[in-house]
């Protein structure tokens, strides 16, 4: 079975191609196209802008993904070598202007091609970014799912089966580390940036002076909460007239604050839910410090542990051929003519 997914929920122009077999996904093409350095004069992404880029590199982004992948977009059902058997589409949550243009196009494609559909949501494809290349799973998982616009705990009793069981009541963390960038001065994006830095620091430091809190770390529930943390940093920074000297130090200290809440809420939601492997996703799943920090203490409770190799952590077309792979093996298609996009979508 070989699946196309297209993805556009923000401002990477993505496409894949994978190959399934009795359950065993592959991805045997994968391409992206990101808009970082676009957007990085502004500090964040603007969607008017994002969307213009998204139109402009849809068709090359997909027309090199099969190309890589061997299957001539003319014949994509041809008998003769590889074909395609059903087109994966991010439909939500994430900027409507930008999901429209994947969208559209993949509607566009099914038709001409006569294939059919299924339809993504982008939070489930950060979940699937663990399925890739993956022999077996045993359920129940519960992943950790953190990035730019999300931070969430979600129990998977078996594919296709979520139930959220904590998430953030405001920022996200990877937007809270975009934010203590900007506060630091460090530029957009600003979560590699912060933990480049913070490793820095522990090179030559044993630990940091900085006290940060660490909000909600011992509530019952498994909700977050990062905005106090950055106005916390703010305040320090604004009684600290010499942190510019210190700018390494305080990223170690705010990396720390976040992972230590991640790790101990996920440990423990582990715990109660009686589960055989905890995941990690999302962009933020690309910071050393907390791949490193969540295996151990999942190794250390006698859990597996999973997380998806570097490249398909941040936004990235082959989650969503994953995601739209075990859809499709289920049968949970969807005609085109009814395929519509949701910014708000919910897991």
């Amino acid at each position: 079975m070989i699946v196309l997914a297209i993805e556009t929920s923000c401002d990477e122009t993505a496409a894949s191609i994978a190959q399934g077999d009795n359950g065993k996904l592959s991805i045997i093409a994968n391409v992206v196209s990101s808009q970082i350095n676009i957007h990085k004069k502004y500090g964040g992404v603007v969607p008017e802008v994002a969307a213009r880029e998204h139109i402009i590199n849809i068709i090359p982004v997909i027309d090199k993904a099969l190309k890589i992948a061997k299957i001539k977009p003319a014949y994509a059902k041809a008998s003769a070598g590889k074909k395609l058997d059903a087109i994966a589409v991010t439909v939500g949550p994430g900027l409507i202007t930008s999901l429209m243009v994947g969208l559209e196009t993949a509607k566009t494609l099914a038709y001409a091609w006569k294939l059919p559909i299924v339809s993504v949501n982008h939070i489930e494809g950060h979940l699937y970014s663990n399925f890739i290349n993956r022999e077996k799973t045993n359920f129940p998982c519960l992943v950790l799912t953190v990035s730019g616009g999300h931070t969430q705990l979600v129990l998977m009793k078996n594919h296709l089966q979520y139930k959220t069981v904590g998430e953030t009541r405001d920022d996200a963390a990877g937007e809270a580390f975009d934010k203590a960038a900007q506060l630091l001065g460090l530029g957009y994006p600003g979560g590699p940036e912060i933990s480049k830095r913070a490793e820095l620091f522990r090179l030559t430091n044993k630990k940091t002076n900085i006290s940060l809190p660490r909000p909600m770390i011992d509530s019952l529930n498994y909700e977050f909460s990062f905005s106090g943390l950055k106005t916390a940093l703010l305040y320090t920074l604004q009684k600290d007239k010499n942190y510019k000297k210190r700018i390494n130090e305080y990223c170690a200290a705010f990396e720390d604050a976040v992972v230590e809440v991640l790790i101990e809420k996920t440990i423990r939601a582990g715990k109660q839910f009686k589960v055989k492997t905890i995941m990690l996703a999302g962009g933020v799943a690309a910071n050393k410090r907390l791949r490193e920090k969540l295996s151990e203490a999942t190794k250390a409770i006698g859990l597996e542990f999973s997380m998806p190799e570097m490249k398909y952590t941040t936004d990235n077309a082959a989650m969503i051929a994953s995601a739209g792979y075990f859809k499709f093996k289920a049968k949970k298609t969807i005609a085109w003519q009814k395929l519509q996009v949701d910014p708000n979508l919910e897991l």
